[in-house]
C-alpha cells in the first residue's frame, strides 16, 4: 500500500473505530474521512455521489446506530444506517470492484451458547439493533463480492461513550454501583479493531483474491462479565477502593433491549486468514486507561 497509496473512502470517522482507523490508515493511503455531519447516509444519492466522485479502492464503512435500547422504538433510523446504508455502499464497492469493509456486532447472535461462537454459527438476534445489524452483513456479502466483514464485542476506546469511560466517570461520583454480571464477553479497544483491520486490508489488497471475502470475528481474547470488567478497571486505574461493586443479574437491571448472555467470539479464522492474534483484553484494558490518564480525562 505505501509504494502505491490507495484511495481510502471512510464513513463514522469520528466514532470510536473510525477515528483510530482514520489514524491508522492515514500511513498507506489516501483518506476520504466521513463522517454525519460531512456526509448524512440516509441520502442516497449523496453518498453514491460521494462514492463516485472519490472513486474508491477501498471503502470502509465504520459508521453505526449504535443506541440498542433506543433502537427498539427507533427502527427506521436503525435500519436506515445499519443496513440500507451498507448496502449502497456495498453495491458501490461492487460496481467500482472496491475492496468494503463493514463492522458487525456480537449481537447477531441469540447468547444461548456454552463455546466461543464462531463465524459458520448461526445468527439469531436477541434485540432490533442486531437485526438491524444482520442485514447490513447480508447486504454487504450481497453486494460487495470483495468484502471483509469483522464482527466486534464491548467496544471502548479513550474518546466517545463507552463502558470504560462510564465506570471511570461513576467511579469519582459515586460510592456504590450495581453491575450486570451474567452477561459474558470480551471487551476490545477500537485501537485494536483498527490496527487489526489495516493488517488484515493489506494482505487482501496484496493477495486481491475475493476468496478471503467473508465474516470474521475480531475480539480481544479472554472472557470476562460486565462487573468482572468494572473490576478491573477500578483496580488498574487505582484510587477508587472505596466504590463498592454489586453484581447484579440482568433480570435486577431490565433495559427495553434483550442482551445476549454468552458473547464470546471465537477468533481462530482471522489468525488463520491474516495472521492477527488477539490481545489479552487485560492487556487492551491497561494501554487504553494509560491513554485515558495521560491526558487528564475523565479523572
Amino acid at each position: 500500500m505505501q509504494t502505491n497509496p490507495k484511495k481510502i473512502f471512510l464513513t463514522g470517522a469520528y466514532g470510536q473505530v473510525g477515528w483510530e482507523l482514520n489514524r491508522a490508515l492515514l500511513p498507506y493511503g489516501v483518506v476520504r474521512a466521513c463522517d454525519k455531519d460531512t456526509l448524512d447516509l440516509l441520502d442516497e444519492s449523496a453518498v453514491r455521489q460521494a462514492v463516485r466522485d472519490f472513486r474508491p479502492d477501498v471503502i470502509i464503512n465504520a459508521a453505526a446506530y449504535t443506541a440498542v435500547d433506543k433502537a427498539e422504538s427507533d427502527r427506521d433510523l436503525c435500519l436506515g444506517i445499519n443496513a440500507r446504508a451498507p448496502e449502497i455502499l456495498a453495491e458501490e464497492a461492487g460496481i467500482l470492484g472496491a475492496w468494503m469493509i463493514h463492522y458487525s456486532t456480537d449481537y447477531v447472535y441469540n447468547g444461548r451458547n456454552e463455546r466461543p461462537w464462531t463465524e459458520d454459527d448461526a445468527p439469531d438476534p436477541a434485540n432490533y439493533y442486531g437485526e438491524s445489524k444482520l442485514a447490513g452483513d447480508m447486504a454487504v456479502a450481497g453486494n460487495a463480492p470483495r468484502h471483509l466483514i469483522f464482527r466486534a464485542s464491548w467496544v471502548y476506546a479513550s474518546r466517545g461513550a463507552n463502558f470504560l469511560l462510564t465506570m471511570l466517570r461513576l467511579f469519582a461520583e459515586k460510592k456504590e454501583l450495581r453491575i450486570v454480571n451474567d452477561q459474558t464477553g470480551a471487551p476490545t479497544w477500537a485501537r485494536y479493531i483498527a490496527q487489526a483491520t489495516v493488517t488484515a486490508l493489506k494482505a487482501a489488497l496484496d493477495k486481491n483474491d475475493a476468496a478471503l471475502s467473508g465474516v470474521y470475528n475480531l475480539v480481544a481474547s479472554g472472557a470476562v462479565t460486565w462487573y468482572d470488567f468494572a473490576r478491573g478497571i477500578r483496580q488498574y486505574a487505582g484510587g477508587f477502593d472505596d466504590v463498592r461493586l454489586i453484581p447484579v443479574t440482568s433480570a435486577e437491571y431490565p433495559t427495553p433491549a434483550a442482551r445476549p448472555k454468552w458473547s464470546v467470539l471465537s477468533t481462530e479464522k482471522i489468525r488463520r486468514a491474516f495472521g492477527v492474534h488477539a490481545p489479552p483484553w487485560q492487556d487492551a484494558m491497561r494501554l487504553c486507561i494509560d491513554e485515558v490518564t495521560e491526558r487528564g480525562c475523565p479523572r
